[in-house]
């Protein structure tokens, strides 16, 4: 009997969640729409296996119902629709949680499941016509590339077979061709390869006496794409400029590297050799940076481009051995309200939210902090958006291995090879035009974090246990390129039907060249390959051996018996032609024009309202920055949390315990609104360098990275403002004293239309800057602190409004844009100083829109007003009035200091420019003196016009109960954390636990499962936060079953034990997805599901304890208030009906609650997932299994505190595992 295909439909109530179509001008309709989740089933199942899976797998019972039916026929929804869009992937692409659904099914013995799919359902209501349903299908809801739709009728995905591959080999006539065929062979087949490099192809083959075979020509090309070999920095470039013109023997050589190498700071570890540039942290540990670009994916396919540009960063760090720590993204897209599109763009609106929930999904899933970044908005970047993705990460220092030895074995682990990513180098090393999303669909990755936060898992403990000799990422090129760069100078042999696939029909070319994420490749010696396939093993980590490394110096690939490439290593990485460039660059000629009649009280409100400018919270919340425990300096602070910082600050878990440990700043720089390249460069040089000053760096030990984004380098003008761009970074780097440690660039942004007219971005370089400050305690904020207190202007002033954000919102032009500041290093100087003796309470550096959006921001963020003359303020030459508010001079900054500390600070000061022009209020305005006269701002002006009229200042915090000890025990309590796929917050639970006097140990569910461990070996249970199994069937619901099925006895017996349980976010879903929270007869009755906001929310939060409830976890904090992060999407705790909910507070089972800082109740965003009552805890009834959705571990040190620059402190989570260590 063949396998029958079911549906499963899971929606929540219809008249509750129906939501207004963002239309962004596709279809010009007025529409509402229900999402409907849709759960593909093919197999053998009887009616009660296709209800456990729906009951058990899919729809929560509490706000969720369910239908089942056959794949032809569609629920009678009430309302009824209007119409209906199914959603669907297309055969092939990745979908993790059709993954997980069938494997569990599997599991639990759930019938016979052949394959499973997922989909959507959007039921519409609305008048909406045939081409407008097809605009909203096509554009709105889906994205072609990588999904189907049907209207009004069922889609039925198709699946994408078993595993295996075709032994398809082409052979390519490349010997005896002329140069028009080799042209041809190149643009067939996407190959990028120009007539210099298919004539060198020809000549290799010709004296091998074959022909190519398709697997070895795509590999060439891959290996010789820009996006790899990066071939215009390394070519000859004959350039003419204004001063003459001169031959460059390559812009890496000569301008980047030069410029590290004449510094030859002490510190560089390792620089432009590794996947990351390397930097000493302290005298045990190393730090790797890395910041690539995903443009051309980002375009075509937002989610995937932007996820997938994550996911290869972060193995960019693990490919030194590194642990990621922190992330950072600075993204540039078309601005929000683009009405004309060129054919085949997506809306810039589109774009921006689909490259966002990558960035969130694949950074907050690996439990990697997005601590830093930008937003910038340009016409330019409609149809080319670009979207830098940074890792920071740490290792022990001499911990990296770089040298496979011949006769190691060639490991591939991670993710299963499938078409996605196929030509990624290629396509990104080529321009765009209207046909891209559909002929390059095939480049686009799709992730899979949580496959590599175990891969990461695996990396880290076989580092520490050196059992591999070297090892890589797989990404541009895949394995073509990772174990074709592995091989380099030694040689190597593959199998390629060792390689594990998704899918069937790949042919040898496609599975080498393949760019399916989230895998790696190590060196590793033959005796360790038992140990290293153990500890996979344990992390549900697929490892294999494709092949060994031999002293050959050639790459030998096998598909079975045939040989499918056989290629000299020598040639691969040396025969590229470096074929010599032409550049020209001419001055831009800006012709000066006034500005439209505009004050400098309206232009400040523009400004303030620019999308470059304003508040950026919307985007920022999505990202959890508060993971890992280690940010000292967070993206907003102040006294509501609304005001920006310059920099980030991060404290690596290995020097959390130290009593004033040492921080890492990231930041960043970005200024393509300047029309010079050179003066550009520097000031984005200038911009990320003060930015890392601005909150405490030490401009000694600031290292750089360089990302050059440009368009075709082969049209002279182009090439011609690149060559000046890197003039300008070498001539920064030596004047910052700054080295350049890594880099990428990204050429060839550029889209032409249906009609052949080009749309180039503007020159683009991102200056990432990454520094150590010795001591956390010793940073700085934006935020003013306290009336009275004095105001500085640090830095000269000019005037320089070239390319300024007051042109931009008056439309004026001017000529001069900020120029370069030679005595940068000076002024930086001082100020660290002056800020490393605690001299200086707040900094802001002053940037985009000058210094009146500067002492705006300041401002906001500390709810105090300020008097500043800027007539006073240190200028070169006469200025006018809008030049001293509004003008964009380098190395400038705003910075408060105490009266009484004042003589102490100037005297710091002494001999860079300076002057104390000002000081804060307690009056709520902002007063500038201008030479017209003054002019005030009442701060709720301020605030509305950059977005955060709501959260002004708060009433002041409920003092904090005194902080609880460790319990004195003779012997600390063994206390056990648990781990599953894609748990993230372990380790920060792990600290808590120490801390508050336990023994914690970190043990994955696999170890219990095979007795390795045991539950009752313990007297403390934590289920940590993360995202358990990605989340995919709802947050907690897989590792409840884990809990409920595999392990229901041994929890009983614990709980029943009497001993302490911690559930925390993911954890705390999972208790109550698997029954032991609320407890009795409540369970089942009380879920946790999307917040009200619909969206994830990061935010610190205060949550007020019962003093009636029985919770262990609460006792005696009755009196205080605790602080701490959220950081989730489905946190919203509902209940199935009034009586539950009445029970629930009879019984006093809620623990904690939402609160506004005075103790009252709550409402969005101090409720941030609208939880009914604002309830955020439960406790059972006999008071040991307790569980919440805030995160107490990631506050346990004062310098966590969101405020604790203002001088609060207390309030802290780590008197929540006081009192359960004390009691287990």
């Amino acid at each position: 009997m063949p396998a029958e295909t079911y549906r499963i439909e899971v929606f929540a109530d219809i008249s509750q969640n129906i939501h207004d179509v963002v239309d962004v001008g596709y279809t010009q309709a007025s529409a509402k729409y229900v999402e409907v989740r849709l759960y593909f089933l093919n197999g053998d199942f009887t009616p009660q296996q296709l209800d456990q899976i729906a009951t058990t797998l899919l729809a929560d019972p509490v706000t969720e119902q369910y239908t089942i039916l056959p794949t032809t026929t569609t629920h009678n929804y009430a309302p009824p629709p209007d119409h209906y869009i199914d959603i669907a992937f297309l055969p092939g692409v990745t979908d993790p949680v059709a993954e997980n659904l069938s494997r569990r099914i599997q599991q639990l013995g759930y019938g016979s499941v052949q394959w499973t799919a997922t989909g959507k359902r959007y039921l519409l209501y609305g008048a909406l016509h045939e081409p407008q349903l097809h605009d909203l299908a096509g554009r709105i809801f889906s994205n072609p590339v990588i999904q189907g739709y049907r209207i009004n009728a069922p889609i039925i995905p198709s699946p994408a077979g078993d595993a295996g591959a075709s032994d398809q080999v082409e052979i390519v006539p490349i010997v005896g061709a002329d140069d028009a065929t080799l042209i041809t062979i190149s643009q067939q087949r996407r190959l990028a390869l120009n007539l210099s490099e298919m004539q060198a192809v020809r000549l290799y083959y010709e004296s091998e006496g074959r022909n190519p075979t398709d697997l070895e020509l795509e590999m060439i090309a891959q290996t010789w794409s820009e996006h790899c070999v990066h071939k215009t920095f390394r070519a000859p470039i004959h350039y003419r400029g204004p001063d003459g013109e001169h031959t460059i023997n390559g812009l890496l050589k000569t301008y980047i590297r030069a410029a590290t190498e004449k510094l030859n700071k002490p510190w560089l570890r390792s620089v432009f050799v590794d996947n990351a540039g390397i930097i000493a942290f302290d005298e045990h540990h190393d730090l790797a940076f890395k910041v690539e670009t995903h443009n051309h994916p980002s375009a075509i396919e937002p989610f995937g481009g932007a996820n997938t540009g994550v996911g290869g960063v972060i193995r960019d760090v693990l490919g030194v051995s590194a642990r990621p720590i922190a992330n950072t993204d600075v993204l540039c897209f078309g601005p929000p309200d683009a009405e004309q599109l060129p054919e085949g763009v997506l809306h810039p609106v589109q774009i921006a939210a689909g490259v966002v929930h990558g960035i969130e999904d694949y950074g907050n899933k690996m439990g990697i902090p997005t601590v830093n970044g930008a937003v910038l908005y340009d016409d330019g970047y409609t149809a080319n958006p670009l979207v830098f993705c940074g890792c920071l990460g740490i290792l022990p220092h001499g911990s990296h291995p770089t040298t496979p030895q011949v006769g190691d074995y060639i490991i591939v682990l991670g993710g299963r090879t499938g078409r996605d990513g196929l030509r990624g180098a290629t396509f990104s090393s080529m321009e765009m035009d209207a046909q891209t999303g559909t002929v390059a669909g095939s480049s686009v990755q799709i992730g899979h974090p949580i496959n590599e936060k175990q891969v990461q898992e695996v990396i880290l403990r076989a580092r520490d246990e050196k059992l591999y000799h070297a090892i890589t990422d797989c990404g541009a090129g895949g394995l073509s390129s990772a174990v074709g760069e592995m091989t380099e100078g030694i040689g190597g042999y593959v199998q390629l039907k060792e390689v594990p696939l998704k899918y069937d029909g790949l042919q040898p070319w496609e599975i080498w060249l393949s760019e399916a994420q989230e895998r790696m490749v190590m060196a590793v010696p033959p005796e360790n390959w038992p140990r290293l396939q153990e500890i996979c093993e344990g992390q549900d980590v697929e490892a294999v051996k494709i092949g060994h490394f031999e002293a050959s110096g050639r790459l030998r690939i096998d598909y079975g018996e045939r040989t499918v490439g056989d290629i000299s290593l020598e040639f691969l990485h040396d025969g590229l032609p470096l074929c010599p460039l032409e550049a020209v660059y001419e001055p831009p000629q800006i012709e000066e024009t006034a500005p439209a009649d505009i004050d400098p009280h309206d232009a400040l409100l523009k400004l303030l309202a620019h999308p470059n400018i304003r508040n950026k919270e919307d985007i920022v919340r999505r990202y959890d920055h508060e993971v890992q425990g280690g940010i000292a300096v967070k993206p907003f602070g102040g006294v509501a949390h609304s005001g920006h910082n310059d920099g980030a600050v991060i404290v690596p878990q290995v020097v959390q315990n130290e009593e004033t440990p040492a921080g890492v700043v990231l930041s960043a720089g970005i200024c393509p609104q300047y029309p010079d390249p050179y003066a550009m460069a520097w000031a984005a040089v200038d911009e990320a360098v003060r930015n890392a000053v601005a909150v405490g760096a030490d401009p000694e030990r600031i290292a750089l990275l360089d990302n050059f984004c440009w368009g075709n380098p082969n049209l002279p003008d182009r090439l011609g403002s690149l060559v000046r761009c890197a003039e300008g970074c070498y001539d920064a780097a030596l004047a910052y004293g700054a080295p350049f440690i890594s880099g990428k660039d990204s050429l060839n942004n550029e889209y032409a239309d249906s009609e052949g007219q080009r749309h180039a971005i503007p020159g683009t370089l991102l200056i990432s800057a990454v520094s150590i400050v010795p001591d956390v305690t010793r940073t700085t904020t934006s935020d003013l602190k306290q009336a009275g207190d004095y105001l500085y202007a640090i830095g000269l002033t000019r005037e320089e409004l070239g390319g300024s954000h007051y042109g931009l919102v008056t439309g004026a032009q001017y000529a001069t844009s900020p120029q370069p500041n030679p005595d940068a290093l000076m002024t930086l100087k001082a100020l660290h100083a002056a800020i490393r003796d605690g001299l200086v309470r707040a900094c802001h550096d002053c940037s985009e829109g000058g210094w009146a959006v500067t002492l705006a921001e300041m401002c906001i963020g500390g709810g105090l007003g300020a008097e500043f003359d800027l007539c006073a303020i240190p200028a070169e030459g006469g200025l006018s009035d809008t030049a001293r508010a509004f003008a964009e001079s380098l190395t400038r900054f705003v910075v408060e200091v105490h009266p009484e500390d004042a003589p102490r600070f100037e005297a710091q000061m002494q001999g860079v420019p300076f002057a104390r022009v000002g000081q804060v209020t307690q009056t709520p305005a902002l007063k500038l003196r201008l030479g017209l006269g003054d002019i005030e701002f009442p701060l709720a002006q301020l605030a509305d016009a950059w977005g955060v009229a709501d959260r002004l200042p708060q009433t002041p915090v409920r003092p904090t109960a005194k902080p609880q000890p460790a319990p004195a025990v003779k012997k600390a309590p063994r206390v056990l954390i648990l781990h599953a796929n894609g748990t993230n917050r372990d380790h920060d639970a792990a600290i808590a636990c120490r801390l508050a006097g336990g023994e914690p140990e970190i043990v994955h569910i696999n170890q219990l499962r095979k007795g390795e461990r045991r539950f009752s070996d313990y007297h403390m249970l934590v289920v940590p936060g993360g995202f358990s199994y990605g989340d995919d069937l709802g947050a907690g619901r897989l590792w409840a079953l884990d809990l409920r099925h595999d392990f229901a006895d041994d929890m009983a017996a614990f709980v029943a034990a009497g001993k302490p349980v911690i559930g925390i976010c993911n954890g705390f879903q999972t208790l109550v997805k698997s029954g032991l929270l609320p407890g009795d007869d409540l369970s089942g009755k009380v879920t946790l599901t999307y917040n009200q906001s619909r969206r994830f929310e990061c935010r610190w939060v205060y949550l007020a304890p019962n003093p009636n409830s029985p919770s262990l976890f609460t006792k005696g904090l009755e009196d205080m208030l605790i602080a701490c992060p959220v950081a989730h999407g489905e946190g919203r705790l509902m209940v199935a009906d009034e009586a539950t909910r009445e029970a629930l507070w009879q019984r006093n089972l809620p623990s904690l609650t939402y609160v506004n800082p005075d103790g009252s109740p709550a409402a969005y965003p101090a409720n941030p997932n609208g939880s009914v009552d604002g309830i955020a805890a439960l406790s059972n009834q006999a008071g040991n299994v307790f569980g919440l959705m805030p995160h107490p571990e990631n506050h346990i040190f004062p310098w966590q505190h969101p405020r604790h620059h203002r001088g609060e402190a207390g309030n802290m989570g780590l008197v929540l595992f006081t009192n359960g260590v004390r009691q287990a």
